[in-house]
C-alpha cells in the first residue's frame, strides 16, 4: 500500500453509518448528561410522578412503584456524579465519531476497543434476561468491531 497523501481514500459507505451512530449516541448521551445534572437539585420523585403522568403511565404497576423507591434513594451528590460519568462516556463517541470521520487510525482502534468491551457484558445481559434490543445492540457491535479491523488498513491510513 502506497504512503503517497496525495491519493484519495476510497467511499466507505459503512463507515459512514459507524460515524452517524458513534456522533448520535454521543449526542444522546450529552443530552441525557445536562438533563440529569439540570434535575439533580430538583424533588426527583415529584418529578418522577409528573413524568409518569404526563407520559399517561399508571403509577400503581408494580414496576414503576419499585422504580419510583429507588428514585426516592437518589441524592443529588449521586445524580450529579452519573451527569459527569454520562458525559464523560459521551466524549468517548464523539471522539470515535469525529476521528473516525477524519479516518484517524487512533479512532478505529479505539472504536474497536470500545465497541469490543461492551461484548462480554452484553453476552452476560443475554443469556441473564434475553431480550431483542441486547442482541441487537450485541450484534451492532461485532459487526463494528469486525468491520473497523477487517477493513482497517483500507480505511484508515498511517501518518508518518
Amino acid at each position: 500500500m502506497t504512503s503517497d497523501p496525495t491519493i484519495q481514500k476510497k467511499r466507505a459507505p459503512t463507515l459512514y453509518v459507524i460515524i452517524a451512530i458513534k456522533l448520535l449516541k454521543g449526542a444522546l448521551f450529552v443530552t441525557l448528561a445536562f438533563v440529569a445534572y439540570a434535575l439533580s437539585d430538583n424533588n426527583l420523585p415529584t418529578e418522577y410522578q409528573h413524568l409518569l403522568h404526563f407520559l399517561r403511565l399508571n403509577p400503581e404497576k408494580r414496576f414503576w412503584t419499585q422504580l419510583a423507591i429507588q428514585v426516592g434513594q437518589l441524592t443529588e451528590a449521586r445524580v450529579v456524579w452519573v451527569a459527569v460519568g454520562t458525559l464523560i462516556y459521551s466524549l468517548f463517541s464523539l471522539v470515535e465519531g469525529i476521528g473516525l470521520l477524519f479516518r484517524v487510525r487512533w479512532a478505529g482502534w479505539l472504536a474497536i476497543g470500545e465497541s469490543a468491551f461492551f461484548i462480554p457484558i452484553e453476552v452476560f445481559e443475554l443469556v441473564h434476561r434475553p431480550s431483542w434490543m441486547v442482541a441487537s445492540i450485541l450484534g451492532l457491535n461485532i459487526f463494528i468491531v469486525w468491520y473497523l479491523f477487517a477493513n482497517r488498513d483500507r480505511l484508515f491510513r498511517h501518518h508518518h
